[in-house]
């Protein structure tokens, strides 16, 4: 039997940024799947801040050299790699000059959002999809964690939903304590919009706060999980209310058997339901 395919994609990855529980998770959890006897793709942005030297990234040619328009404007893909050797486990990290090259990560060092985050975030997913493209690996699971790929959810539910790679594929979005004030660009909805997508698709993109993005990014998920014992209590509810199939926190000595025990529930349900 072939091995379920997990495609992780979070905001952060330990060791490549300073230590944070959503990094954490980011590190252990792919392992540990990968351990139960998955196959797995992890991707994070190639923030600026990330030491490349010190933690042995390389730039992958044939992955490389893409230009994914946003805004009407050309940003070229670069895709780098680094390989986290006790757990034989490699990074996938997308990069570009205009959006990544900054010393920080979303909030500059006054702990202000940056106007273009946005925009990184729509080049970041962008950038994992065209990427997985290239590999032609087709996931099983695509796990999403973080606000900051909040919008895969909705591109593997509209534009990506009759592509052979990935019209399968469960979306499963982990909502963490990552609240922002204010809102994205109110351009977003120009910036994400395709032609699979419905006026209906983008409604809670009108608003692009915090919650409303989590919002929709539930909305195009087939699971969430609580991965912070203190999430936005808006969001909260509307996960409650929402009937999705939903795992709450775990405790760190579980969270590995739980996760994977829950990828198959969702691996599960939805083959029962194309019976």
């Amino acid at each position: 039997m072939e091995k379920p395919k997990v495609l992780f994609v979070h905001q952060e990855i330990t060791p490549y940024l300073k230590e944070s529980p959503i990094g954490i998770f980011g590190r252990y959890l792919p392992q540990g799947i990968q351990e139960k006897g998955k196959e797995i793709r992890t991707f994070m942005p190639r923030y600026g801040c990330i030491n490349e030297r010190r933690n042995q990234l390389h730039e992958v040619i044939r992955l490389s050299g893409m230009n994914l328009i946003i805004n009407d404007t050309d940003h070229p893909l670069i895709i780098k790699v680094a390989s986290i050797q006790s757990a034989r486990m490699q990074i996938y990290f997308i990069d570009n000059e205009d959006f990544f090259q900054r010393k920080f990560t979303l909030t500059d060092k006054n702990g202000e959002c940056f106007d273009d985050n946005d925009e990184r975030a729509v080049f970041f997913s962008r950038g994992v999809i065209e990427t997985v493209k290239k590999l032609g690996w087709a996931p099983d699971i695509v796990h999403c964690s973080g606000w900051f790929s909040s919008f895969l959810p909705l591109y593997f539910k509209t534009v990506l939903k009759e592509n052979p790679l990935f019209s399968d594929a469960k979306v499963i979005f982990s909502i963490f304590d990552d609240d922002f004030a204010g809102q994205l660009n109110k351009d977003i909805v120009k910036k994400l919009k395709a032609k699979e997508m419905t006026d209906t698709d983008l409604e809670f993109y009108i608003e692009p706060n915090y919650v409303n993005l989590c919002k929709a990014a539930v909305n195009f998920s087939d699971g969430v999980i609580f991965s912070s014992d203190k999430i936005n209590p808006d969001v909260e509810q509307y996960v409650l209310n929402s009937e999705k199939t939903l795992l709450k926190i775990q405790s760190m000595e579980s969270y590995i058997d739980e996760h994977n025990d829950f990828y198959d529930e969702i691996l599960v349900s939805e083959s029962v339901l194309n019976e």
